[in-house]
């Protein structure tokens, strides 16, 4: 049985920034081995640390002990129920606040450097949670070895594998979320770089983190996020990388030239995956449509419209939700989601798409389109669209939507909302989107072929 290191990187080189301090790979060691040695005997450790470089310690002590650490980004309540219900026996780290479940303070601190160990590489080490956007979050157990393959896959494709120009990774995402966790968690464990350890969801925070580090400064965010950061003026970023939702050219474009320093383009890139397995391929946005693969991942179709990844260190193949393209060299193009693909008088199109056509829109800060239950069996039901757009009309944005998008899609209606209820990561799951529609009494709905109603404070917080 193959076994990896926990830790592929030098004592000396610096891991993570905690505000002024730099803690180096040596003493993360020690940080590791003081935490686990106070962990209980337990299967499961829910880590809930806020703080990236504590997350970081978290699941390294976790690891240490030999427990699976459980990767949720919802924090409430009834979630961490949910979870110590399904897995008897976890306990949950945290930095602050009190948990539901039993909870381990991460905080005593070694000294010195500590000794590195290492793990079987079918060793189950996460179990990471889908968003809960198609339903409720779905479990998927996470190999050693499928982890380092795509932290070194990663580490490659966004060239960062250079000690001698060691980056800074800023994170506004959460840690416990997959795409977080692979690119803040695991990324520093397998590259020459820093993980900068605060929690930041405001380009003020982004500014001034990015500002403190030295040498390049890696974003990593969403597009919710991005267009915050292109918005609240924050400079001096050497790249971005985004994931959770498709990224507008548009606003690519608008970040690339404006998050940069002395005029120089930042190059915007993307990622794509799942929780399912992990990410698998990236792209710059302004360059096209079509996805390249990480070294390693091959597609497979499937039969029909089906098409699976076949990812390193994961034993069966993973059907991909989405429909795709793919080329003769291996890259491919994305056509929709399996499960958001809508038809209405003999055509067809994607909900995905049509989201990305409707936050193309000079105004629209964000929106969402959403299909009736019974839009195929019944010929009256029409699209709607949910919308933040402070300044615009619905009129004024359905006028430029019919310039884009075929009638029979237009929406009917169109919802002025002051909020979208997205998730710390810019999901919108099925949940907080069926009371958001519910809000809309079903007559009124019938009424405005392109109608308006502006809802005050919709369910939740933007992210």
């Amino acid at each position: 049985m193959a076994s990896l290191p926990f830790l592929d990187r030098a004592p000396g080189e610096v891991l993570a920034r905690r505000g002024g301090r730099a803690v180096t790979a040596g003493r993360f060691l020690a940080d590791v081995a003081a935490l686990a040695a106070r962990l209980p005997a337990a299967p499961y450790a829910l880590n809930l640390c806020a703080d990236r470089y504590l997350a970081l310690v978290g699941f390294g002590a976790a690891l240490a002990r030999g427990q699976v650490t459980l990767l949720s980004a919802d924090r409430s309540p009834y979630r961490q129920r949910a979870l110590a219900a399904l897995h008897p026996g976890a306990y949950a780290l945290v930095d602050g606040g009190e948990a539901v479940i039993p909870a381990a303070e991460a905080g005593a601190w070694g000294e010195g450097e500590g000794a590195n160990f290492d793990l079987s590489a079918e060793a189950i080490a996460a179990i990471g949670f889908t968003s809960g956007s198609t339903g409720e979050p779905a479990a998927h157990a996470k190999p050693w070895g499928a982890l380092v393959a795509a932290a070194r896959a990663a580490a490659r494709r966004f060239g960062l594998n250079d000690a001698a120009d060691p980056a800074t990774v800023i994170g506004t995402v959460p840690a416990q979320h997959m795409y977080g966790f692979e690119t803040t968690l695991m990324l520093p464990l397998r590259a020459p770089v820093a993980i900068h350890s605060g929690a930041h969801f405001y380009p003020v925070e982004v500014a001034e983190a990015v500002a403190a580090a030295p040498g390049r400064r890696v974003v990593v965010t969403t597009p919710l996020q991005l267009r915050a950061l292109v918005a609240g003026g924050v400079a001096g970023v050497s790249a971005v990388i985004s994931a959770t939702a498709p990224l507008a050219p548009s606003l690519a474009a608008a970040a690339e030239a404006a998050l940069g320093s002395a005029g120089d383009p930042v190059p915007v890139l993307e990622i794509y995956g799942a929780t399912e397995m992990g990410s698998i391929a990236s792209r710059r946005t302004v360059e096209g449509e079509a996805w390249t693969l990480y070294d390693g991942v091959r597609l497979r179709a499937e039969g029909g419209e089906a098409v699976s990844a076949l990812v390193p260190g994961l034993d069966a193949p993973v059907p991909l939700a989405d429909l795709v393209e793919v080329a003769p060299d291996g890259r491919f193009r994305l056509l929709g989601r399996r499960g958001d693909l809508v038809k209405r008088g003999g055509r067809r199109a994607s909900l995905a798409a049509l989201n990305r056509v409707l936050s193309e829109i000079e105004g629209v800060e964000d929106g969402v389109f959403l299909a009736p239950e019974d839009l195929d069996a019944n010929p009256t039901a029409r699209l709607a669209a949910y919308v933040v757009a402070p300044g615009l009309t619905p009129a004024g944005i359905v006028a430029a939507l019919r310039e884009r998008v075929e009638a029979v899609f237009l929406p009917r209606p169109l919802v002025m909302v002051e909020r979208l209820p997205r998730d710390a990561v810019g999901k919108l799951t099925r949940r907080s989107l069926e009371a958001l529609r519910e809000r809309l009494p079903a007559a009124e709905a019938e009424r405005r072929p392109a109608g308006a109603e502006r809802l005050s404070g919709a369910a939740g917080g933007g992210a």
